[in-house]
């Protein structure tokens, strides 16, 4: 499977607290919490449920995990009108979760990953079948990226700076060449943007 990341984030990169609750996410004193709310007109939400239903299999953070079962895995289609794509697609395929320390996931068809996640994530990547998504868990996609294994990358650019809480490129960390697949931008200032990895970046003198 392909291994596809999908991101959304403020132009200024950061990543935490996105979702309608604005304490959704409060760690380090993050208060601005709910930036993408209301963000994104009827071609971006046309495209994320596309994107969902293109996913053969999820792999989660635990952070995102947790916020995903409490809220999606809560749903049935009916309760989400425009979204029913997403819906059922988180809950009827598998999903991964990257934990040392969730044992007994409530979530139907949910496995966690608790030993060496990277030869997990490879053997799950060497499997049959189109995409292997990961939504949010900011984390978590910096280490994939460190590893080599993010095969794809989806942004939702948000038009907004939030000027604090964490962002998905840390200040110090791997550079990174990339590809665009595709890009667009829609009535409300969303940019959505594809990339795929490509090695290292050429610099000046070098």
């Amino acid at each position: 499977m392909k291994l596809t990341t999908v991101t959304q984030l403020t132009v200024d990169g950061v990543v935490q607290g996105n979702g309608g609750a604005s304490d959704e996410d409060r760690r380090n004193g993050f208060e601005r919490g709910g930036w993408a709310l209301g963000k994104g007109d009827h071609d971006t939400l046309a495209f994320i449920n596309e994107t969902y239903q293109r996913a053969d299999a999820f792999l989660f953070g635990r952070r995102t995990y947790d916020l995903f079962a409490g809220s999606w895995g809560a749903m049935s289609a009916a309760d989400a009108p425009g979204r029913e794509p997403i819906v059922r697609a988180l809950n009827e395929r598998p999903k991964y979760v990257a934990s040392a320390t969730l044992t007994d996931p409530k979530w139907s068809g949910t496995t966690v990953l608790s030993g060496d996640l990277a030869a997990a994530v490879a053997d799950l990547k060497a499997a049959p079948g189109g995409e292997l998504q990961v939504h949010g868990s900011g984390s978590l996609v910096q280490w994939l990226l460190e590893q080599g294994l993010v095969d794809e990358m989806i942004f939702l650019v948000i038009p907004v700076i939030v000027g604090q809480g964490n962002r998905l490129f840390p200040r110090n960390g791997p550079d990174l060449a990339l590809d665009l697949v595709e890009s667009r931008v829609d009535t409300k200032g969303v940019t959505t943007q594809v990339w795929r990895p490509a090695g290292r970046p050429q610099y000046a003198g070098r």
